[in-house]
């Protein structure tokens, strides 16, 4: 029997992660974490995942389950290593992804860095991911060699979120609902007579439960007004700051174009947005610096592929050392609307391999008529 932290977020997927190690003779308790120090105006019901409500769902599903439970206060972490980085990111012209920056510093890495300080052999969470071992069985106990793997289902798949996982953190982990659909989580948190079995899922930023990120960056971001120019060269108008646009974006310009823009660059050093049509936002080589990868060593093989975003699509990509701690990535064929830092995961089939974030990409060229 292993000792099991569950980060619980009040959601049916941890609270149904927590019930079925405790179904198979762990000895289990649940932590809720207050991440986004969220005022109680700004909440939205059924939006983000540490409002008060959420906080109560995690403790009543602790109570069915009959286990500990506990509430760990970590905002102040939250605001100085995801809130703060996501508006400087914003500021500087890169797209970033709290959702990644919260599993590297916080919710993931950081929080089994605690349970294993206090005494606790694994800690899980309710991702949509699954643990293999080498030889391609289902990890149910943790302290083993554990390989990273796609969800059963993968429109829920959460792998590309947790790139960052090391081996040894993926040996002191578990993620038991990765093996089952989401129809088959909300089954069995009905068959657990939890009352979150029918709970939305969250899809907005926990701190912006809104959805409205430009609001947010401008209650923390000045306003810097500069020029929008069309790849052509020719200004095309004035914006409010930078941190209004992201690269593939094509509403809210406010231009009066003959032809339709897209946001092709952000460029913090001018102050100038860049636009133009969308095969301006094809790119065919991206540059990583400081990846992690999850077998720590070098992702060997042909086949690989590359996702850009949390859902999507996997491209055919080639991985090439650039000096001592880079990679560059080949992609086959172009993609279009890559950012600088997003996140750039490698996949062998369903295997996870690690990834980093973007630090350059190289457009190709668009003749100018």
């Amino acid at each position: 029997m292993s000792r099991v932290l569950v980060a619980m977020s009040g959601g049916v997927d941890s609270a149904v992660a927590a019930a079925l190690l405790v179904e198979a003779g762990h000895d289990v308790t649940g932590v809720h974490l207050k991440l986004a120090d969220v005022p109680d105006d700004q909440q939205v019901p059924g939006h983000g995942c540490c409002s008060l409500d959420d906080a109560s769902d995690a403790r009543r599903a602790a109570q069915v389950l009959d286990v500990p439970f506990y509430v760990w206060d970590l905002s102040t972490v939250f605001a100085r290593e995801v809130q703060d980085p996501f508006a400087r990111e914003y500021a500087t012209g890169r797209t970033p992804n709290p959702c990644v920056s919260c599993n590297e510093k916080v919710k993931y890495a950081a929080l089994l860095d605690r349970a294993r300080a206090v005494g606790f052999d694994a800690l899980a969470t309710g991702h949509h991911v699954r643990l293999r071992t080498p030889d391609g069985r289902p990890v149910t106990r943790p302290g083993g060699p554990a390989r990273l793997h796609r969800a059963v289902d993968e429109r829920k798949d959460q792998s590309y979120v947790l790139w960052m996982a090391t081996p040894d953190q993926l040996a002191r982990s578990l993620f038991p609902v990765g093996w089952l659909t989401k129809d088959e989580v909300r089954t069995r948190a009905e068959v657990f007579g939890l009352r979150v079995a029918t709970k939305p899922d969250s899809h907005d930023i926990c701190f912006v439960p809104d959805g409205d990120t430009a609001g947010y960056l401008g209650r923390h971001l000045p306003v810097v007004r500069g020029e929008i120019v069309d790849v052509s060269g020719e200004v095309l108008g004035q914006h409010d700051g930078i941190w209004h646009y992201t690269v593939g974006q094509r509403r809210g310009l406010g231009l009066d174009h003959h032809e339709r823009r897209f946001v092709v660059e952000v460029d913090a050093t001018s102050n100038t947005v860049v636009v133009g049509p969308r095969d301006a936002l094809a790119v065919d080589t991206i540059g990583v610096d400081e990846p992690s990868w999850t077998t720590g060593a070098w992702p060997d093989g042909d086949g690989l592929t590359v996702q850009f975003r949390a859902h999507g699509r996997p491209r055919p990509a080639r991985l090439e050392r650039h000096g001592s701690r880079g990679v560059v990535i080949r992609l086959d064929e172009s993609v279009h609307g890559v950012a600088r830092g997003q996140s750039a995961v490698a996949y062998d089939g369903g295997r996870c391999l690690g990834g980093g974030r973007i630090t350059s990409v190289r457009r190709q060229p668009v003749p100018v008529g």
